[in-house]
C-alpha cells in the first residue's frame, strides 16, 4: 500500500549499483584499528583526508571567522538572516580567485558568471534541468562516475548515452567514439543536448590533453550542442602532463562560437576535502543559464555561515598557495605508494596524474573474462579480503576486470594493511594447484584469517 502512494521516481534512484552496494557492506562492518580490526576497509570513497592538519592549523590561527567575528564585532545576526540567492559577494570573489589559482592563474573567472550550489551533485542536476527536457540526452564518455546515473537522470528525466572508450588508447576520448555515440542516440530517437565530461576524470585519474579538448570543442561546435566540464578534481592534479581546463580553450578563442554553450562545474569537496560543507558551483558565460540556475539554486543553497568562513580562508592567498602545493605533494606520495604496492604483487594501474584514486587492472585475476567474472572477483575482495572497491562495470566500463581503488580517505597505516590483505589474496591464487586465476581456488583455502569471523552468509551476498 505504501509503495502505491509513492512516485515512480522513488524507484529509479540507481542505488542498486554495485558501487552503492559496496558502501552498504562497508557500513555494516566498517574497519576500525581498535574496535573492529577485521572490518571492511573503505576504498570506494573518493575523499581527501590528507591535508586536514593544514586547514585545522589555519582555523586555530584564525579563530574570528568561525566565531562570527569581524574586527572584534559579531556578525552572527547578519549571517543568520536571509541571504540573496546569488551568495555572499566576498565568498564568490574568493572562490573564483581560488579557481584561477588551482589552474595556474592561466585563466580568470568572473564572479558574476558563478552560481553557487550545495555541492557538485546539485550543480550537475541543475544544469540538466536547464539544458535538457525529459527524454533528451547527454553523451558521457566511459568509464564514468556511477553517481551520474542518479545525479543526472533521477529527477530530471534526462537520458545518458555512453561514449565507449577503450583501454586500447588508455580510455582517451576520440572523435570517432563521440560520433558513434551521437548516431546511436539518434537511432534511438533521442535528441542529444550535449556532452558531459569529468576533467580530471573520475574514475581514471587522468587529465584531458589539449588535443582531446580541441576535438571535443570541434564536436560540440559541429553539432550545435552543449558541453559540461565537471572539473571538481582540478585541484588534485599532482603530476605531468598537467591539467588543462576548458576555460583555457575558451580564453584562447578557439571556442568563440560555442562559449555560451560551455559550462564548468566546480567544488571544494575534493581538493580541500570539504564534502560535508556542500560547496559547489556552475560557471557559465550564458546569461540565461546563469539566471535560471540561480533561481533553481534556491533549492540547494550554501549556508551563509559556510560562505563567511570559507571566504576568509580562500582570501588568504599565502595559505591557499601553500595548501595547493602541499596537497599535490601528499597526493602524489600516496598515489605512488599504492601503485608501488600493487605492482609488487603483479597488478598494474592506468598511468594517472590526478584524483584520489587509481584505475586498477585486475583482468588477470578473473576466473572468466566476463562481467560475471568481474562480479565474482569483486565479491571476494569485499567479503573475504575486506576491501570495498568499485568494479568497472559500475562505472559502465566496457571491459571486465578494471576496478577503482581510492587512496586518500585513510591513514598510511590503513593503506598498508589494505595492500597486505590484497597481497595475501593474490598469493593464495598463485599457490593454486590449478595454476589458474584466483577465482579457481576453493573459497575456504584462500580466506584470510582477518575475515573468517566477518564473512557474510550466501543470503547476504545476494
Amino acid at each position: 500500500m505504501i509503495q502505491k502512494l509513492l512516485s515512480k521516481n522513488c524507484n529509479t534512484h540507481g542505488q542498486d549499483s554495485s558501487y552503492f552496494l559496496g558502501w552498504q557492506e562497508y557500513e555494516k562492518n566498517p574497519y576500525d584499528p581498535i574496535a573492529n580490526p577485521a572490518g571492511i576497509i573503505q576504498m570506494g570513497l573518493a575523499e581527501n583526508q590528507l591535508c586536514f592538519d593544514l586547514i585545522e592549523s589555519w582555523l586555530e590561527n584564525n579563530p574570528a571567522p568561525a566565531g562570527f567575528q569581524e574586527d572584534s564585532a559579531l556578525t552572527f545576526r547578519d549571517l543568520a538572516l536571509f541571504q540573496d540567492y546569488h551568495g555572499l559577494p566576498a565568498f564568490k570573489k574568493a572562490l573564483v580567485n581560488y579557481m584561477g589559482r588551482v589552474r595556474g592563474n592561466r585563466v580568470r573567472f568572473d564572479p558574476n558568471n558563478l552560481v553557487l550550489t550545495a555541492g557538485s551533485t546539485c550543480a550537475n542536476e541543475i544544469l540538466m534541468f536547464c539544458l535538457a527536457d525529459p527524454g533528451e540526452a547527454f553523451l558521457l564518455p566511459t568509464p564514468y562516475y556511477p553517481g551520474f546515473d542518479r545525479d543526472l537522470k533521477w529527477r530530471t528525466g534526462a537520458e545518458i548515452v555512453p561514449v565507449h572508450c577503450s583501454s586500447f588508447n588508455d580510455f582517451r576520448i576520440t572523435g570517432a567514439a563521440l560520433e558513434e555515440a551521437y548516431h546511436r542516440a539518434r537511432k534511438r530517437g533521442l535528441t542529444v543536448k550535449g556532452v558531459l565530461v569529468t576533467n580530471p576524470c573520475n574514475p581514471l585519474g587522468t587529465a584531458m590533453t589539449r588535443i582531446e579538448l580541441d576535438a571535443l570543442i570541434d564536436f560540440v561546435v559541429a553539432k550545435g550542442i552543449h558541453l559540461v566540464s565537471d572539473e571538481i578534481y582540478a585541484g588534485t592534479n599532482f603530476a605531468e602532463p598537467g591539467f588543462v581546463s576548458v576555460a583555457e580553450v575558451i580564453a584562447d578563442g578557439r571556442a568563440d562560437s560555442a562559449r555560451d554553450r560551455i559550462h564548468i562545474v566546480c567544488s571544494l569537496s575534493k581538493d580541500l576535502g570539504l564534502p560535508g560543507f556542500r560547496v559547489g558551483g556552475i560557471y557559465s558565460e550564458n546569461e540565461a543559464v546563469v539566471s535560471a540556475a540561480t533561481k533553481m539554486s534556491s533549492f540547494g543553497l550554501v549556508s551563509s555561515q559556510t560562505q563567511y568562513l570559507l571566504a576568509a580562508l580562500l582570501s588568504d592567498e599565502e595559505f591557499t598557495e601553500e595548501y595547493v602545493a602541499e596537497n599535490r605533494r601528499r597526493l602524489r606520495g600516496r598515489h605512488d605508494a599504492l601503485v608501488r604496492g600493487l605492482r609488487a604483487m603483479g597488478i598494474e594501474c592506468l598511468e594517472s596524474s590526478a584524483g584520489l584514486f587509481c584505475w586498477v587492472d585486475m583482468r588477470h585475476l578473473l576466473s572468466a573474462s566476463t562481467f560475471d567474472g568481474e562480479m565474482e572477483l569483486w565479491k571476494k575482495i569485499v567479503y573475504q579480503v575486506g576491501l570495498n572497491i568499485s568494479p568497472g562495470s559500475s562505472c559502465h566500463c566496457d571491459e571486465p576486470g578494471w576496478f577503482r581503488l581510492c587512496f586518500a580517505n585513510m591513514s598510511e597505516e590503513t593503506l598498508n594493511l589494505a595492500l597486505r590483505r590484497l597481497q595475501t589474496f593474490v598469493d593464495s591464487g598463485r599457490d593454486s594447484p590449478n595454476g589458474g586465476g584466483v577465482g579457481q581456488r576453493p573459497r575456504r583455502q584462500f580466506v584470510a584469517h582477518w575475515v573468517l569471523r566477518s564473512a557474510p552468509s550466501s543470503k547476504s551476498e545476494r
